[in-house]
């Protein structure tokens, strides 16, 4: 199984907080990866509006890259580097990089919304130039995130990027302690997931996996491709849900695990629910999963399948909130916190923390 440790906070913090919540629930996952996504980034205020390109490449990769976002009319403003230590059983890779880039001058002065899909198409170009030899990995492409990944105990990747030793600090940061075991090491099999704004990582086998990938794929979106996990489509369907339908939040937990009809005729909003129950019903989970994500806003949430087969729990204090797989990895991250008040989401909740940590609430289905 995998092991998630996901913080929300009003103040800057380390990645390392999360990297040592997953060493307590080390008896819960592998150690064969680690996959972290910083969000609200501190230190590059002065870069916030610019998109950041994180991957890895190899030397001919970089070359590839650099011409590329050249002859896309990319302008190079920063490129931030981790401090690589050499740690035994982790395999270097030439360069791990976060590059900011001016916009094209051609998209300055375009929508934002069109700029999001200037940035994932230029991010699958990317990743299928250097697919076929992996010279060129692509995580994300996106203003005020970064996404490392590498193969390797968390502890020891950690070490590795330098992370310890590092300013690097966000005010929202999801890292998930687990390769993708289940099929072939793959870095794009790596949680956390991300596309245009939207994160998430899963803890769980989603047995649903066909049905939804290929409803998913159907739409027509370019983004909607990859699916070297499993879990991947939980990222998906979020962005599909939220961004191009406009539903609000809350429908994501009413598409994954829909209700009985009979539960359905309690809700005020049974005639939506029931549209919804039968156009996207290619998009039900079976699970066992667990899920933690974020929308652009900064709103983080948990959901858990039906069946509440995966352990999770969010707590802590006004301004700082963690949403973890295990309490043992809330202990360590928020100790003082009133834990009375921790949140143990079942089947039918969504625990869903505000922008800034500022409050969180527990969203049922059937008393909505």
């Amino acid at each position: 199984m995998c092991r998630l440790a996901a913080i929300t906070s009003g103040d800057f913090f380390s990645p390392m907080e999360n990297i040592l919540a997953l060493e307590t629930m080390k008896e819960g996952h592998d150690g064969s990866g680690l996959g972290i996504t910083l969000k609200y980034l501190a230190g590059f205020e002065d870069l916030k509006e610019f998109p950041i390109l994180s991957g890895i490449c190899s030397k001919k990769g970089l070359e590839m890259l650099d011409a590329y976002m050249e002859e896309m009319g990319f302008k190079l403003l920063y490129r931030w580097r981790p401090k690589i230590k050499p740690v035994k059983g982790i395999v270097p890779r030439d360069f791990y990089f976060a590059a900011f880039y001016d916009y094209p001058e051609e998209w300055k002065d375009k929508s934002f919304e069109e700029k999001e899909m200037l940035l994932m198409n230029t991010r699958l170009a990317l990743r299928k130039m250097g697919e076929c030899d992996e010279s060129i990995i692509v995580f994300s492409f996106y203003p005020d995130v970064i996404t490392l990944k590498e193969v390797g105990d968390p502890l020891e990747v950690a070490e590795f990027f330098g992370i310890d030793k590092d300013i690097l600090k966000a005010k929202i940061i999801f890292a998930q302690g687990r390769q993708n075991t289940n099929y072939q090491i793959c870095l794009y099999a790596c949680h956390p997931f991300f596309i245009q704004g939207y994160c998430t990582m899963t803890n769980g086998e989603n047995t649903a996996f066909v049905p939804i990938r290929e409803y998913l794929m159907s739409r027509g979106f370019p983004g909607y491709i990859g699916y070297n996990s499993d879990s991947e489509v939980f990222c998906h369907i979020l962005h599909y849900c939220h961004k191009k339908l406009g539903f609000p939040l809350t429908y994501y937990k009413d598409i994954i695990t829909p209700l009985k009809w009979e539960e359905i005729e309690q809700r005020p909003d049974r005639e939506a629910l029931a549209l919804i129950k039968q156009s996207l019903r290619p998009l039900c989970i079976d699970g066992p999963n667990m899920v933690i994500g974020f929308i652009p806003d900064g709103t983080c949430f948990m959901v858990q399948d039906s069946k509440k087969l995966r352990p999770g729990v969010v707590g802590g204090v006004k301004g700082k909130y963690a949403l973890m797989s295990e309490v043992c990895g809330l202990d360590k991250v928020i100790p003082d916190r009133d834990k009375s008040k921790d949140i143990y989401p079942m089947k039918y909740e969504m625990v869903i923390v505000s922008p800034e940590a500022k409050e969180v609430k527990v969203w049922n289905q059937l008393q909505a």
